[in-house]
């Protein structure tokens, strides 16, 4: 069975509640105040089969002027929206006003119910039905249909039946495939079963024992009852009114305005990408950075408005802005949303969320208002590849994409796959993790490393290149480790870099010294071939040779890399031929004698204790010989 929400709307004591319970047998004016005061301050709900089939709910909004946030946060979830208006007294102040609320929502089916005309003569009718016409022109109702009726006698009941039929039957339901987004419109304890929630269920289908996640503050709640008009159930589904029981969650977290939602499924944040319209009604002009009441679902938060294009905004006009919030916001791209003034309250505008989650863009550029044109106008591929341009040369992880884009799922995968078979997106994966940039980044950033390592290279010659670690850190700290390795696995199989032991260099480089550095590493080597088993401190080769310590440490480096010395210990450096030359002596000496001391190496080596002892410590870490007591042994002594 199909559900359709439809809500009521129009000035006070024009007899929506009365409509309502006409229709369905329900009274919704469920609180003493309401009661007493005979006109509604809260939303009252009641249900209604169809002939044709779909059950519709009702959900009755207040009137008066100051209810109207309580309006909004029922107009949120319409379907089909029915404005009530009173044939006594014809169109008043909050009828204009919630035809705005439902020309900004774009809620663009529904009725016109003309109420009340058992008070009136058929001239005084006459006048009403061309007022009504009048203000509908232009609206997203312009040509729904009028239907006249009384409550009280029950006239014209059965054309409304029939003209909402008609009208629902035209009306698409909301989108059950996808995953759960649910509002909350109220909240109270029961005695006995504790924290209650209810709201229109915008997507998805709910089953009781669910994991649901509240938003904003992430808190998870689990479904222990469930109803659907008052009726329990174990399933609920998108477009149905709903009452959750729900479990290990207090009164205190849970309120009006925060949403239950798939676990993972939405993200909340302070600004909003959108397009924004000032009604022709609007009684001022907007102002960059106005402070607003801001509308949508059925919460309200205050923000401020950040016209990116202009200074101003007049009664009549559009632009894009960034809303930034006070408080998070759970949003979706599509998602419509009112403005109301902050002081004094009245509805002045509303407009369509373009992006959920947006950077912070800086005002009068041109490429913001480009991008947020082509994603409002575009498909809902290009969407995609728009999000990812705008995200620049970080990469986007392909949960991050999904989110920022708040697509559905075979949407979302379907773009992606295309865009990467037209070479337009480029994806690249490390640890089982999926990363994407938009063609240009992806060959922008991989300029950025190049000119990073041919600077390298010129700066330091000897060095075989950039450890992984220093080149992201130093240079691009902004993208994530597992993310720059990613890219480097890319570019290695494009042959664009080489990454060897964890260092990154250019695919054609080798260390190759300068002609100064030939003349320096040969006097080096040399000096070292002629100390012998009494080698030099690094130090002492230094100021021998008068350079600097950047110079000399390269120096150093090399010499290390290429085999050419051996540290032995801290500053000490064996040249290789006297190392092999050591090893041999030693070995042979330990194969004859069984051992050696301390003072034999010595003598065999022609050395000091200065150099003996740190190079026997060298062949015991090297697992040449081993320390017994006072004397050494070969390792693997038989």
């Amino acid at each position: 069975m199909d559900y359709i929400i439809v809500g009521t709307a129009g000035h006070v004591d024009h007899g929506k509640t009365a409509l309502v319970k006409a229709l369905t047998g329900v009274d919704t004016d469920r609180l003493k105040e309401e009661k007493k005061r005979g006109i509604s301050i809260e939303l009252g709900f009641a249900s209604l089969q169809l002939p044709g089939g779909r059950r519709v709910g009702f959900v009755d909004v207040p009137g008066h002027e100051r209810f109207i946030k309580q309006m909004l946060a029922g107009a949120g979830g319409m379907d089909l929206a029915l404005l009530v208006v009173a044939a006594d007294e014809g169109v008043m102040p909050q009828t204009k006003e919630h035809l705005a609320i439902i020309d900004l929502l774009q809620v663009k089916k529904g009725l016109v119910v003309i109420t009340k005309i058992d008070l009136v003569e058929d001239v005084w009718l006459e006048l009403v039905r061309e007022e009504i016409n009048e203000a509908l022109k232009g609206s997203v109702l312009e040509n729904a249909p009028i239907v006249e009726v009384s409550a009280r006698t029950g006239k014209g009941m059965r054309d409304l039946i029939k003209a909402l039929d008609s009208v629902a039957a035209r009306t698409p339901v909301k989108n059950v495939g996808s995953k759960v987004r649910l509002p909350i419109d109220r909240s109270f304890s029961v005695t006995g079963f504790g924290t209650v929630v209810t709201g229109t269920l915008w997507s998805g289908v709910l089953n009781v024992n669910d994991i649901l996640e509240i938003l904003p503050s992430q808190k998870k709640a689990r479904i222990r009852n469930l109803q659907v008009h008052g009726e329990y159930v174990q399933e609920a589904r998108a477009g149905q009114r709903v009452a959750l029981n729900l479990a290990n969650v207090e009164i205190e977290e849970v309120k009006r305005g925060n949403i239950l939602a798939s676990p993972g499924y939405l993200k909340t944040s302070f600004l909003l990408d959108a397009q924004l319209h000032l009604l022709e009604s609007a009684p001022w002009i907007l102002k960059n950075r106005t402070r607003v009441r801001f509308h949508l679902g059925t919460s309200e938060i205050l923000g401020r408005v950040i016209l990116l294009d202009r200074e101003e905004l007049k009664p009549g006009q559009t632009s894009f802005v960034q809303m930034a919030m006070e408080q998070e916001v759970a949003s979706m791209r599509h998602d419509r949303f009112v403005i109301r003034s902050y002081s004094p309250v009245t509805t002045i505008g509303g407009g369509v969320v373009i992006d959920s989650h947006p950077m912070k863009h800086k005002r009068f550029r041109e490429k913001v208002i480009t991008s947020l044109e082509a994603k409002l106008k575009g498909k809902t591929g290009s969407f995609v590849l728009e999000t990812l341009r705008e995200w620049g040369k970080k990469p986007a992880t392909e949960d991050e994409l999904k989110l920022r884009t708040s697509l559905p799922s075979e949407d979302f995968f379907n773009s992606l796959e295309q865009f990467c078979k037209e070479g337009k997106i480029r994806a690249f994966a490390e640890e089982g993790t999926k990363f994407f940039l938009d063609e240009k980044n992806y060959v922008g950033l991989l300029e950025d490393v190049l000119k990073v390592l041919k600077d390298y290279h010129r700066q330091f010659p000897l060095r075989t290149g950039i450890s992984k670690d220093e080149i992201r850190t130093r240079y691009f700290h902004g993208i994530s480790s597992r993310a720059f390795n990613a890219l480097l696995n890319s570019w290695e199989k494009e042959g664009k870099v080489a990454v060897k032991d964890g260092v990154v260099s250019m695919p054609s480089f080798e260390a190759r010294p300068s002609p100064g550095q030939k003349k320096v590493l040969q006097s080096v080597t040399s000096y070292y071939l002629h100390a012998g088993f009494q080698p030099p401190r690094w130090s002492e080769v230094k100021e021998s040779f008068q350079i600097s310590d950047i110079e000399a440490e390269e120096v150093l480096q090399y010499l290390l890399r290429k085999g050419i010395l051996i540290k032995v210990s801290e500053e000490i450096y064996f040249h290789r031929e006297h190392l092999l030359k050591a090893k041999k002596l030693l070995e042979d000496f330990i194969k004859k004698e069984g051992s050696v001391r301390l003072g034999e190496a010595r003598d065999l080596l022609q050395s000091s204790r200065k150099f003996v002892l740190p190079l026997l410590e060298y062949f015991d870490r090297t697992k040449l010989t081993k320390r017994v007591g006072e004397k050494r042994v070969l390792y693997n002594k038989p």
